[in-house]
């Protein structure tokens, strides 16, 4: 049985809630058939793989989301064998970096690679030169939090594409869709809450769990579901923005 989450995950370009404009762009260019290397931006949880992969789908259909695990052993220059982990469908391959130390061959039309933004800076002229061998068989989907890491030689060779978070307003009206279309508020608590562990700090994961069993507690005692989601969401916000200033103060002293 599939997580709520993967269930109601769009699926395609149209489907997409945020930043809709965006989204008719990146169809527009799929449709012109002028598809160049892309670097996807923006902070954790704000959409960017679901944006890919609803791209992905613009492109090649609903193939795309049969994904398999695959493994590949890559021989070194040195003779060395190492062993990798890719996610892949007929049409696209998903690699992450920091999997692996080593170039490895492109097969596919689309490579998405993650966590660019963590590969040193001698891994990403490497990656530089494979862009510029693979340009005419192969597009390259790199996706990070952050630009600040990635070279000015890799920017320039790619699509910028920044996938901000929602905003506040954004987010309450989705949570009151939610709650208009009968989603349990505890449904919507245990999801919220999932994201959250999966993407914040560890320092703040155990705060944020007692945060969430007690706006839990607070739902079933109040009658507006409303109130309390928006109270949780508030918090979260109000104890990461100080999580992060005193990290910011620890770093000047």
């Amino acid at each position: 049985m599939s997580l709520w989450v993967d269930k109601y995950r769009p699926t395609s370009l149209s489907k997409l809630d945020y930043h809709k404009e965006q989204a008719t762009q990146l169809r527009n260019l799929v449709q012109c058939g002028d598809f160049p290397h892309l670097l996807v931006f923006g902070p954790s949880g704000a959409g960017k793989k679901t944006r890919i992969m609803c791209l992905l789908r613009e492109l090649y259909g609903a193939g795309v989301e049969k994904l398999r695990i695959e493994h590949q052993t890559i021989t070194t220059p040195s003779k060395k064998k190492i062993e990798i982990s890719t996610i892949a469908s007929n049409y696209h391959l998903e690699v992450n970096p920091s999997d692996i130390t080593h170039t490895i061959s492109l097969y596919s039309s689309v490579v998405l690679l993650t966590e660019v933004d963590k590969l040193t800076k001698d891994a990403q002229h490497a990656l530089r030169r494979t862009m510029e061998k693979y340009m005419s068989t192969c597009r390259l989907i790199l996706c990070c939090n952050s630009t600040s890491k990635v070279i000015a030689p890799i920017r320039s060779r790619c699509l910028a594409v920044r996938v901000a978070a929602p905003s506040i307003e954004e987010v309450r009206g989705r949570l009151y869709e939610l709650l208009t279309h009968c989603i349990p508020p505890e449904i919507i608590m245990k999801s919220l809450l999932s994201e959250l562990l999966n993407n914040c700090d560890g320092q703040l994961k155990a705060d944020v769990a007692q945060m969430a069993a007690y706006y839990e507690h607070r739902l079933q005692l109040g009658s507006k579901a409303i109130y309390h989601l928006e109270a949780f969401v508030a918090k979260f916000m109000a104890i990461y923005k100080r999580f992060m200033e005193d990290g910011l103060e620890a770093m000047m002293f």
